[in-house]
């Protein structure tokens, strides 16, 4: 024994202690030094009744140091609250209110053309540095139509009126017929257009302040205007420039875009109902091509069915909603 102590280089008195585990303690000494800045548990009691006081207790540290030291006190810095508040389970919602919920935006279900429409203005780029060109675009929800659109070199409350008020005339819009859904920009909210809807039974519709995905149809109809593959790539020269440009556009948009959303029908097919007899006819070909040759069919042939509704802003069905239905 005396050797392999030797070998492994400890005493046969450490080796005889170590055989008796009951009698082990460690003996270190831990460190006896207290950092000066430490808290005191009083301290601690002390700022943890300031930070949930009717006064502090729906502010956030930085907002409550701030205040403190406008009142001419200092208990601790934004961390050392933020540590204490952490500690006690307090660091997400200390206010008698309960916690802001979420206000769902108004869904809106079309079943037939005009009766909902979307509207909103997208810039065009102008040749003269600093200005824009603005397009106003009114899109029915249903048939997804450019019902109505005009080019100007202004931002205007008095021409988007003068937009909608051709649109309705246009389309035959009788009174408490249609809903017209924008977002929250002064042409779309202001005193102007507001009055104008009221002179045409129109029913208005606004997306919520701050959320950027309640106008979708509108700002997907703009992406596919700049994004067509003749789309200019330098500014436009003049406002009749731009208006021959959209022009175009639309005329190819409404008559002979074939729509993903429409099972490939046109918007204007769509909007005057000429794609339910579209739609039937494709199905009759299809039938017809699996009689003839039904060993090519392994399943249902394609059925060209018509979207009978379109929502704006569907609503999500929760889990515990699915299971009570």
């Amino acid at each position: 024994m005396k050797k392999a102590c030797e070998i492994l280089g400890i005493s046969v008195r450490s080796l005889q202690r170590w055989r008796q585990p009951e009698t082990i303690e460690d003996k270190r000494k831990g460190s006896s030094i207290f950092p000066s800045n430490k808290i005191s548990e009083i301290e601690r009691q002390r700022i943890l009744k300031v930070l949930s006081s009717a006064e502090f207790r729906d502010k956030t540290p930085h907002q409550i140091v701030a205040e403190l030291a406008d009142q001419g006190k200092y208990l601790a810095s934004e961390a050392s609250m933020y540590r204490i508040l952490k500690e006690v389970g307090q660091n997400t919602h200390r206010q008698d209110s309960n916690p802001k919920k979420h206000q769902k935006p108004t869904e809106l279900v079309a079943t037939d053309a005009n009766q909902i429409w979307t509207w909103d203005i997208t810039y065009l780029p102008s040749a003269t540095k600093g200005s824009f060109f603005y397009l106003y675009m009114v899109m029915d929800l249903y048939s997804r139509k450019v019902v109505a659109w005009q080019v100007h070199d202004r931002e205007d409350a008095t021409l988007a009126s003068e937009v909608i008020r051709e649109a309705c005339y246009q389309e035959g819009v009788a009174r408490e017929q249609l809903v017209l859904h924008s977002d929250n920009g002064s042409p779309m909210k202001g005193a102007t257009m507001l009055a104008t809807l009221q002179q045409l039974g129109v029913m208005p519709s606004f997306s919520r302040p701050h959320v950027s995905n309640d106008n979708p149809y509108s700002e997907s109809l703009f992406k596919t205007l700049k994004y067509r593959p003749w789309y200019p790539h330098r500014p436009f020269q003049c406002v009749s420039e731009a208006r021959e440009w959209v022009e175009g556009f639309v005329q190819w948009y409404n008559f002979e875009h074939r729509h993903s959303k429409l099972e490939y029908v046109t918007p204007n097919e769509r909007h005057t109902g000429q794609d339910k007899a579209i739609l039937a006819n494709r199905r009759a070909v299809y039938q017809r091509a699996r009689q003839k040759q039904p060993e090519r069919w392994s399943g249902q042939t394609r059925q060209w069915a018509t979207t009978v509704a379109v929502t704006l802003n569907k609503h999500r069905t929760s889990k515990a909603e699915k299971s009570a239905a």
